[in-house]
This record gives C-alpha cells, sequence and structure tokens, in this order.
C-alpha cells in the first residue's frame, strides 16, 4: 500500500481510543444497564470498522458515534417490545401447547427479522403487505381500507415481496436438520 493511501485511512483506531469510554458512559446513562452499553458501544464500534469513514475532529466523531449509539438504542427497544409481547402471548397459552425452548427462540428472532423488514418498508407498502398477508384480506378489501386502488395495493404488496426476496437472498435460511 503506498503512503498515501495509508494517510488517507480512517484511523479507527485512533477513534476508538478517543471515544469508546465515552461512548459507552453516554450509553450506560441512556440505558442505565453497563452491560447492554458495553454490547451496544462495541457493536458501534464493529459498524464502523464495516463502514470506515474520516472525522475532522472529536466532535464530529462523537456526534456520529451518538447517532449510531441512538439507532442501536432504538433497536433495542424494539427487540424488547416484541420480546415481551411474545412472552406474554406464550404466558396466555396452556404448558402442554408450548413450543420448546428452542422453537420459541427461533419464533423470536423470525418476529424481530419481520419487524425490522416491515419498518425498512414505506409505510402504504408495508401496510399493504400486512393487511393482505398476515390479516388474510384481498387486495380489494385492503384497498378499500387503505383508500387506494387496488393497482396500488398490489404494486405495495409486489414491492414488500420483492424487499423480501433480496433480504432472504442476502441472508439465506440455514439447511433444515436431517431427521
Amino acid at each position: 500500500m503506498s503512503a498515501g493511501k495509508t494517510a488517507c485511512a480512517p484511523d479507527i483506531a485512533g477513534v476508538y481510543r478517543d471515544n469508546h469510554r465515552w461512548l459507552q458512559d453516554w450509553l450506560r446513562r441512556r440505558l442505565g444497564n453497563a452491560w447492554e452499553a458495553a454490547d451496544l458501544a462495541q457493536e458501534a464500534f464493529v459498524r464502523l470498522l464495516a463502514a470506515p469513514r474520516t472525522f475532522s475532529d472529536t466532535g464530529h466523531a462523537r456526534a456520529y458515534l451518538r447517532g449510531m449509539a441512538n439507532h442501536l438504542c432504538v433497536d433495542l427497544w424494539r427487540r424488547r417490545e416484541i420480546e415481551q409481547a411474545w412472552l406474554e402471548m406464550l404466558a396466555a397459552q396452556p404448558p402442554a401447547t408450548l413450543p420448546s425452548a428452542e422453537d420459541q427462540v427461533i419464533v423470536l428472532r423470525a418476529l424481530q427479522d419481520i419487524d425490522a423488514m416491515l419498518r425498512a418498508l414505506p409505510e402504504n407498502t408495508a401496510r399493504a403487505f400486512i393487511l393482505t398477508a398476515a390479516c388474510g384480506m384481498t387486495q380489494q378489501e385492503a384497498a378499500q381500507d387503505m383508500g387506494i386502488s387496488e393497482r396500488m395495493v398490489r404494486k405495495h404488496v409486489a414491492r414488500a415481496a420483492l424487499h423480501c426476496m433480496l433480504i432472504e437472498a442476502r441472508h439465506p435460511a440455514p439447511p433444515a436438520p436431517a431427521e
């Protein structure tokens, strides 16, 4: 590597050294939990390593890291909400009908993945997909519910299905265990 490329490369190690403790303390105050703060601070720097960038000064680096950490907190709180709803649903089931602990974890992970996928879609696209795929509405019923044309519902559902396929292509499901 040439000296010119080295000089332009982001100094992630320096950003980490100068800001890790600060970010972890900021997250600890925000979350009230040192363990989760450490995890999210580490995740922020892992993401920074995956998409390196340069910063003009410490204030710029901290503003970027705070924004990233804030998004990580929101994601954590969403996962907690989904987990709480899942646990409440399980608590309402007769013990004999409960899925195994492994299946519970698989379903929880799938619910979190579905939530992330839906949140990445425009609101009307997600709503059309939910109404037709999860609520069992026809496209005509969804169109009436949403106040849009049936053609637009088809377009939204197709966009959501394409989004799902693209996610699946990037993250294929593991092979089913042999029985």
